[in-house]
């Protein structure tokens, strides 16, 4: 296992684009301590968004989670070109070969993915606590260690979408092509999502109810916004007469359907890479 794992970093090591988009990642998540400066000037309004509790814990947690989730591109095109550098390169053929079969080539390549998951979710963990530190009001164990289930949906958000990515590179084999694939099939879950509720049931609870087993609508339902749990939102949300009662939680069933869709792109990967002829 770890031999497979040192084959792919070998690869990643030599290659430029593959670091600068990884730096840049990380880079950004730590650049989320800038949200604590920007300050609204709305008239007679003024308020700094570090000053609405948002780096509180345990909210912190919810709500890093959420904004690192929004920079996974990154590394997913990393993800794309790792496969896509394995065809234009002419890697793959010659690691088989070398006798790597074709089973532990896609082994090698989710194994890298587990690990970016690993290193991203960890490194977010540690961003947080830091300014959870530096900003929060309450900063007692019992609250700070509370909603951690928030980076394990972080961690299960980045493993089902890097394997879709490594799924969409093995199938497509050029990353530009890849990733304009990816942007089309998140357009299409949202065309059939809007046919669902307005067209066909004209009921969101029974399109929700089918939508969450869609890849990417199932990957995004792990951690959805946490802007309308602060205390502004719901305090002005309450004078003009309306209810926020969203369920923000991170569930079980939600976690096990993104596991589902991890394990079968996984396995058409290696399917296909299977029947394909090299």
């Amino acid at each position: 296992m770890f031999r497979l794992l040192d084959i792919e970093l070998h690869k990643l090591k030599y290659s430029r684009s593959a670091k600068i988009l990884t730096i840049t990642y990380f880079i950004l998540i730590t650049f989320i301590a800038l949200i604590a400066s920007i300050e609204f000037d709305l008239g007679q309004i003024h308020f700094r968004l570090a000053d609405q509790g948002i780096f509180n814990f345990p909210f912190i947690w919810h709500f890093n989670s959420y904004i690192a989730a929004l920079l996974k591109l990154f590394l997913a095109i990393v993800i794309v070109s790792m496969m896509s550098n394995e065809y234009s390169n002419r890697t793959l053929k010659q690691n088989l070969i070398d006798g790597l079969s074709k089973k532990e080539f896609v082994l090698s390549k989710f194994l890298t993915v587990v690990l970016f998951s690993i290193i991203s979710t960890f490194f977010l963990f540690l961003v947080s606590l830091i300014l959870g530190y530096s900003f929060s009001d309450y900063t007692e164990i019992s609250i700070v260690f509370s909603d951690m289930e928030y980076l394990l949906g972080y961690f299960i958000k980045l493993l089902g979408f890097f394997s879709f990515c490594m799924f969409i590179g093995i199938l497509i084999k050029r990353s530009a092509f890849a990733l304009g694939f990816l942007f089309i099939w998140w357009v299409l879950e949202n065309i059939v999502s809007g046919i669902l509720t307005w067209r066909i049931f004209r009921d969101s609870d029974i399109a929700e109810s089918i939508v969450q087993f869609f890849p990417l609508a199932s990957m995004s339902n792990l951690v959805i916004e946490p802007f309308s749990r602060l205390n502004f939102i719901q305090t002005a949300a309450t004078q003009i007469g309306s209810e926020l009662d969203k369920d923000y939680g991170v569930h079980w069933y939600q976690l096990l359907i993104v596991l589902v869709w991890t394990f079968l792109f996984v396995f058409f990967s290696y399917k296909l890479l299977k029947r394909r002829d090299l």
